[in-house]
């Protein structure tokens, strides 16, 4: 660091830094920060990548799981069904035919919700244009 040594007129020393040095010090303590800042998003962001992918497992447990449940259920309604006097075949066509138009009903529900009409961020857009006829109207009436 540069610095001129002069006296004050009580004959005190006084130290005066150069502004370009402190102008260099100041940009280069703005960008560790920042490098701070982006090494503290990094680290969070990875933890809860690690979470994220935690839960991911722990979800597709869940549904392998759930799907042999199923299984085991409709298995249980057909010898329900064959045990009241209907014969296995049909006990077992019959609950395939009913899971069968449940599954139906799910998927083309869930495509429904899927389409991108319906993910569009609508109040944004509302939020949006609500802005921009106030911007308009201020600078009309000016």
């Amino acid at each position: 660091m540069t610095s001129t040594d002069t006296r004050t007129p009580d004959g005190a020393r006084t130290q005066i830094r150069d502004t370009g040095n402190l102008l260099s010090q100041a940009v280069q303590q703005i960008i560790a920060l920042m490098r701070g800042e982006m090494d503290l998003f990094r680290a969070e962001l990875d933890q809860n990548m690690k979470k994220a992918g935690a839960a991911v497992g722990m979800v597709i447990g869940g549904i392998v799981i759930l799907l042999v449940a199923l299984n085991v259920l409709a298995g249980a309604a057909v010898t329900a069904i064959a045990a009241a006097g209907l014969a296995p075949l049909w006990s077992a066509l019959i609950v395939g035919v009913v899971l069968l138009v449940v599954a139906l009903i799910l998927v083309k529900s869930g495509q429904s919700n899927l389409k991108l009409a319906s993910l569009a961020p609508t109040r944004t857009r509302r939020n949006l244009e609500r802005d921009r006829d106030a911007v308009a109207k201020e600078l009309t009436n000016e």
